[in-house]
């Protein structure tokens, strides 16, 4: 979990009281958050990761106060608009697509709030932005800049400026092997023709996202009264969501939020969008699940501690917000506002003695095995998006689709496990090869025969990626498990789309068809941005584990 240091004075000025220290100790731990420990006028504070809006003492303190009974209900924000534009130029899609972008005026720095907003960059970046992957955010002095500001993608080798604590001009190209920050994030540029970038209507660069800022255009002092900020990324949403997060930490600094006009070469669209979103509430639901009897004013009351807002069966949440995705998300946050030192201990009716699942203990067995072949062991989501689960693999699946998917990355539950795993490998390029990999993971399918019309099954994946990858080694690791689980199976040569034709083979046990072994196709590798040849095979755990 990402730590946070909290100015105690501004903490508290923030919230509108100060608390006995053991008050205060006692209901930053009850709001679902880690206290660390309070020394002199610093509070550190564990945030769990899904909760970035609270990783700056304005969040912190926002959802604080109203989960003490200080400020209760949803927090309102006035938007301006600044009647300035942003351009984002078609170069960038194929690089860094999406950006989102306001201006917030009349805020008074001091080092303190510098010290802030670096803070909230920082840990934002880490957790919420995967380390820039995500999403890069860029925060910069109005004095500076003239617009519109223009989002570009150009040849690095074209493009110089100064980047932030350089004392010389370099190419982006440069920047990613001469600069410290450069260095620290060049595997996020290192494979695109053309880097991302920021410029303002006078040419001067801004910044080079995801990697760093310019020196003469990209630094925050005390004299700074206005900021430009731009978050930029892969799915806008995301982009939104992290703008909101940062905008809203500097109106409570003082700030007033301006919004800007994002011209993209298809659309028009403006940002921020503080307006709440809404979702409908289950009180039964909500009941059934905490053990109680609330009535819908009682959970008003409750989310209003939560720093959301019940209208009718609707619950308003803020935009900031990027954790309240379902219906369990409400019900965690009744709990969290009921306060979980209230709910009464009951003993459950029935006796049982607990053990590890059969099924648990066969994985287990799988993982030894495994790991004693040298391979690493992952851990992916259960969701993904179609493009990646279909399209990459140059494979056609009946696949489960999300109602209400949150960003494209994420729009379907998987119906099987290679393409998470070629996610993994994409996104280290940057280590050293061989790659070897495996998981064991859940996989969802179309089911007539389940209450909810989806099926899970186990399934285990397995890739090997380096130079001199062959059928034929992924087939000795395939022998040397089921020869540890002492399984005799039957192969035979099969087609199949994500696969290359003649080194591909279908697997079956006493006559049920479970598993697919071969070579991935080099067009799929294409489709993942993968130079190093892959050879890969899928096991149905939950059908072979019915054979013991």
């Amino acid at each position: 979990m990402p730590s946070i240091v909290l100015n105690k004075k501004v903490f508290e000025e923030l919230i509108g009281k100060k608390l006995p220290l053991e008050e205060l100790q006692d209901r930053i731990s009850m709001l679902g958050t880690d206290l660390d420990r309070v020394e002199g006028n610093e509070i550190h504070v564990e945030v769990f990761p899904n909760r970035p809006d609270m990783l700056s003492e304005q969040g912190f303190a926002r959802a604080f106060s109203a989960f003490i009974g200080s400020k209760t209900g949803l927090r309102e924000y006035k938007l301006k608009d600044s009647k300035e534009k942003v351009i984002i130029d078609k170069s960038v899609i194929d690089v860094r697509p999406f950006t989102a972008c306001a201006i917030v005026k009349n805020i008074n720095f001091n080092d303190e709030k510098i010290r802030e907003i670096i803070q909230i960059q920082e840990k934002l970046h880490i957790t919420y932005c995967r380390n820039r992957k995500k999403a890069a955010i860029g925060v910069y002095p109005m004095e500076k800049i003239k617009c519109p500001i223009t989002f570009f993608a150009e040849d690095p080798k074209k493009v110089k400026f100064q980047p932030l604590e350089c004392d010389k001009e370099m190419t982006g190209l440069q920047i990613l092997s001469q600069h410290p920050t450069g260095r620290d994030y060049a595997h996020l540029l290192e494979e695109q023709k053309k880097f991302p970038f920021f410029k303002d209507a006078n040419g001067q660069i801004l910044s080079m996202p995801p990697v760093i800022n310019s020196h003469v255009t990209g630094k925050i002092t005390e004299k700074t009264k206005e900021v430009f900020i731009e978050c930029s990324g892969f799915d806008f949403n995301t982009q939104l969501v992290c703008l909101n997060i940062i905008v809203t930490a500097l109106a409570d600094m003082g700030g007033e939020i301006c919004s800007m006009e994002l011209e993209y070469p298809d659309t028009k669209k403006v940002t921020p969008d503080l307006s709440p979103r809404k979702i409908k509430f289950d009180l039964d639901y909500c009941n059934k699940l905490l053990g109680l009897d609330l009535r819908m004013h009682e959970a008003a009351k409750l989310f209003e501690r939560m720093g959301l807002s019940l209208e009718k069966d609707d619950v308003l949440i803020p935009r900031y917000r990027a954790d309240i995705l379902h219906q369990m998300d409400l019900v965690e946050d009744v709990a969290i506002a009921y306060g979980y030192e209230n709910f009464e201990h009951q003993i459950p009716k029935v006796a049982t003695i607990g053990e590890i699942a059969p099924i648990e203990q066969f994985k287990s067995k799988i993982s030894r095995i495994l790991v004693g072949l040298g391979m690493l062991e992952t851990n992916t989501y259960h969701l993904i998006s179609k493009d990646a689960h279909n399209v990459r693999m140059n494979n056609e699946m009946d696949v489960i689709e999300l109602e209400n998917p949150v960003n494209v990355e994420y729009d379907i539950l998987r119906g099987w496990m290679i393409p998470s795993m070629l996610g993994v490998l994409k996104d280290n390029k940057h280590n050293e090869y061989p790659q070897n990999i495996f998981e064991i993971g859940t996989i969802f399918k179309h089911s007539t025969k389940t209450e909810t019309l989806v099926e899970e099954n186990e399934r285990l994946g397995v890739c090997l990626c380096s130079k001199n990858v062959t059928f034929t080694k992924i087939k000795q690791v395939f022998d040397c498990l089921m020869n540890a689980i002492n399984l005799e199976y039957e192969i035979k040569e099969v087609e199949h789309g994500s696969f290359i034709s003649g080194r591909t083979a279908r697997v079956s046990v006493k006559g049920k068809d479970v598993a697919y072994i071969g070579e991935i196709h080099p067009q799929v590798l294409e489709n993942w941005d993968l130079d190093v040849p892959c050879a890969a095979f899928e096991l149905n755990v939950t059908e072979i584990f019915k054979f013991f």
